[in-house]
Order: structure tokens, then sequence, then C-alpha cells
């Protein structure tokens, strides 16, 4: 009697293709191997395996929400034409609405290509996505955030579908009464977000690792260039500001209105309202 899981696993191992195309395969070649394989090569499926070894530099960042979950998800592919491709496009949209309907908000990335879906997993959908597209994808990035209390807003840069583009940020926020203008400002926190790539909220919330090697570098360039020792820490002090205008959002020139600080900005509508941004991501290729 064949083993026809195991000639399965064979053929998958051999060719890269999925579960179904090698159990249609071997089928119709009455569980001849290397007939099946060959089948599989005609069809364009067997090559899988060999392009996931090459670079994927390119690709797109999806967003997907319910009442329950937001889910940010990026996939890399070889070439931007494929990126636009309906055909890739799809296939995000797919992936991102599995994740809603698994309504999981601590799944790992690692464990959801691992999840069954369609009587295989998703590693094999990608390998099927990889064959029929004709270039390497890798799951790059997923993220999944409880839909929780807290208003969001998010912003798709260089947009491919309306939730789907190169770059996706996204803030998580309260106030007590979220009306057009600050459904306005939230959006245009997020183009500030896209463009200026923040590293935390405010000063409080970096990597104090961060900060100390910054301290260090400018003090010891302070230092080098014979500065008296009276003004070295005057002068770090300086720095420090210009580098925490440069990398906390609130401590940043808004790109809107460079004269003033994202702090100011938003001081300026709580004068009638509450805000306050509790969290941000920026997802890139």
């Amino acid at each position: 009697m064949v083993d026809v899981v195991n000639l399965i696993k064979d053929l998958r191992n051999k060719t890269g293709a999925g579960f179904l195309d090698c159990k249609k395969a071997l089928l119709e070649n009455n569980n001849n191997l290397d007939e099946a394989i060959e089948f599989l090569r005609k069809k364009g499926l067997a090559k899988a395996s060999k392009k996931t070894s090459r670079e994927a530099n390119e690709g797109a960042v999806g967003i997907y929400s319910d009442e329950n979950l937001i889910v940010i998800i990026k996939v890399n592919s070889e070439t931007d034409f494929a990126a636009k491709s309906d055909t890739f496009l799809n296939f995000l949209d797919e992936l991102g609405e599995f994740v809603l309907n698994y309504n999981n908000a601590y799944i790992s990335k690692e464990d959801f290509l691992n999840l069954s879906y369609k009587q295989e997993t998703i590693s094999d959908f990608f390998k099927s996505m990889i064959a029929k597209i004709g270039e390497n994808l890798i799951l790059n990035d997923l993220i999944i955030i409880k839909n929780n209390q807290d208003y969001s807003s998010y912003y798709i840069h260089n947009s491919y579908r309306k939730n789907i583009g190169k770059i996706i940020s996204l803030i998580k926020y309260q106030t007590n009464n979220n009306d057009d203008e600050v459904k306005l400002l939230s959006k245009n926190l997020c183009m500030h977000i896209a463009a200026m790539k923040p590293e935390s909220i405010d000063i409080g919330d970096l990597d104090k690792t961060i900060v100390e090697k910054e301290k260090n570098i400018q003090k010891e360039l302070i230092i080098s260039s014979g500065k008296p020792s009276n003004i070295v820490e005057k002068i770090l002090d300086g720095k420090m500001k210009k580098f925490f205008s440069e990398v906390t959002l609130l401590n940043q020139d808004f790109i809107l209105d460079p004269d003033k600080s994202i702090n100011e900005v938003i001081k300026k509508y709580i004068e009638k309202n509450e805000y306050k941004i509790t969290s941000f991501k920026i997802i890139t290729l």
C-alpha cells in the first residue's frame, strides 16, 4: 500500500510546493514522484523553495481592524512591480482578514506561519503565492493591537489600496470629544510620524541606554573640540535638547507648522478639550 502522506511530504521537500498542489500532482500521476515533480514544474509550482533564498526588499504594509483588533502586516517581495499587483494585494488582504477572524492579540509571527489555513498552513500559503507570483515573499512584520477604549487614527503613505501602502503610521489617543477637529489633528499627527519617524512619545519614554550613549558621544565631541571644562555641561545640555527634539514625537517640530512643536500644537487643542497620545506605531519598507 502506497504511503501517500509520506509521498506528499517528500514531494513538498523536493519542490517547495504546497500540500494541496502536491496531493493533486501525485493523484494525477499515479503517485509517481518523478512525474509529479515534472507536473508541478510545468505548472510553475516547483521552484518556490529556490526562490525563497532570494532577497526581498520591496513589498507593502496592510492595516486591518474590527471591534476587537487592529492588525498591521508587512510582507516583502523582490520587486515593486509584484507588490503593486492585484495578486499580491489580494494575498495581503487575505492574510489580514484571517488574523482578524482568528481573534488572538498575542500570536507571534512564527506561530502565525504554522496556523492551519485551507487544509494547509499559512507557511504553505506563502509557498503557493511564491510559485504563483514568481518572487520570494517574506512575512516581515505582524503587529496585533487590542482595539480598546482608546481611539485610533492611521495614515498610509504611497498607498496601493485604501488600507495598503509603503508606510503605515498609527496613533492611539484619548479624548473627551472625538469630533472632526480632533480626527483631523490625529490624522495630521499620523502624517507627521510617517515623515519624521520618532522613536518615542516623550523624553521619559526613550530607552535609557540610548540616552546615555548619546550623552557620552556628545560629551566626548565637546571635550575633544577643546572647549573649556567649565562650559562642557552647558553645551552638552543644548546638544541633548536638540537630540530630544529630533527623536521624540512631542518635542519634534510639526511638519505642517514648523514654528510649533507637536507639544505646542496639542496644548493649543487642549485649551478646549482633552487630548492625549497613548501610543504610536510606524511600519516602513
